[in-house]
């Protein structure tokens, strides 16, 4: 329970979401398509959430992900949905404005 608060608040090890970058993970934009065409993060690929499952064949499973969406609410449903599908290596990055400033 105490570990689940501490997720849902973001509390726990600090992830360097730089480096994952830099061992080829995936920055996986969970929005819609409008949404993401207002603006992503550059080399980011977009799949909405509600469309993942039938496009993980698009993803590969020896890559780290890192998912984002608007606010984080979606992310956390495509890292779940990726993880329950074989994906080991899931971080949800969050807010895609917020993880921008993070992989600078």
């Amino acid at each position: 329970m105490l570990n689940t608060i501490k997720r849902l608040l973001g509390i726990g090890p600090k992830i360097d979401y730089s480096e994952l970058l830099k061992q080829g993970a995936v920055i996986l934009d969970v929005r819609s398509k409008g949404e993401y065409q207002g603006g992503h993060i550059k080399g980011s690929v977009n799949i909405p959430v509600d469309v993942l499952r039938n496009n993980l064949s698009k993803l590969n499973k020896e890559k780290p992900i890192i998912t984002c969406c608007a606010s984080g609410m979606r992310s956390a449903s495509a890292k779940s949905i990726l993880k329950s599908n074989g994906f080991t290596e899931v971080y949800n990055g969050g807010g895609w404005m917020n993880l921008q400033f993070k992989i600078k």
